[in-house]
């Protein structure tokens, strides 16, 4: 025989059945004011882990971006701050060379000019007229008259001059006369570079050959008294052509060349 169950009796509550109830059961404690002290701890405490878990999470995924964010700006910034110090080194370098390249010029310039201004002065000394004998002063002036002259006058100046004395070229030009001439005893004669001559005459003993380029300053012999001669001096004559009878004023001669006579 078979055994069946009555309808409604013994069933165990369903599902959906106990969720009311235990809706109504909450619902009454929520009126009577229970609920709000015995569950009030436990939602907060689950909503205060729920809030630290949310708040952590957002700082661990804030906080890695803002820190990686500055590292790049930082590292932007210390660049840049490289670079403009790389470009003001270079660009001091650059000044540097600049200057010491100026003055390395400066420096160029001033020693060509120095040496042209030498070079210049050499010249000048080359080519300065000045006195047959150093300190030397006229003793008998141009065309002196007197039984002393085959012509009855001077042809030229003597110029006091010791025996032994250095005599010198007045200015640059070439030996055309070397040796003996006659009342003059041992003489030179220079071709000048002016176009002009000068004769040295007495001279005890004569340094430069025919033929010779000379300079202004030059020695061309030693002072004496060889032949028609009083005593030591030096005759100084300044002429046209390089013989006897084209003279012109020594004294005048020189000075238009600038010789203080």
């Amino acid at each position: 025989m078979a055994f069946t169950r009555a309808t409604g009796k013994h069933r165990a509550p369903s599902r959906l059945t106990r969720r009311s109830a235990n809706l109504a059961g909450v619902a009454t404690l929520a009126a009577t004011g229970v609920i709000g002290t015995l569950a009030s701890p436990a939602v907060a405490a689950e909503a205060g882990v729920d809030a630290a878990v949310e708040e952590t999470a957002l700082n661990q995924i804030v906080a890695p971006a803002t820190s990686l964010a500055d590292e790049i700006a930082a590292q932007a910034a210390a660049q840049k701050k490289a670079a403009e110090a790389a470009e003001a080194e270079e660009e001091a370098r650059a000044k540097a060379a600049a200057e010491a390249k100026r003055k390395a010029e400066q420096r160029a310039k001033e020693a060509r000019e120095a040496k042209e201004r030498a070079a210049r002065e050499a010249e000048r000394r080359r080519l300065a007229y000045r006195l047959p004998v150093a300190g030397t002063h006229v003793t008998t002036g141009y065309r002196a008259g007197g039984a002393l002259w085959s012509s009855g006058s001077h042809s030229g100046v003597d110029f006091r001059a010791p025996a032994g004395s250095t005599v010198v070229a007045v200015g640059a030009g070439t030996v055309v006369e070397a040796g003996w001439g006659g009342a003059y005893g041992n003489n030179v004669v220079l071709r000048m570079n002016d176009g002009s001559y000068t004769q040295y005459g007495h001279l005890s003993a004569i340094t430069v050959t025919v033929g010779q380029s000379v300079a202004a300053g030059r020695q061309i012999g030693v002072s004496g008294s060889t032949g028609n001669s009083t005593g030591p001096h030096l005759h100084f004559e300044a002429r046209t052509t390089p013989d006897y009878g084209s003279d012109i004023d020594p004294v005048a001669y020189l000075r238009s060349h600038g010789v203080k006579v």
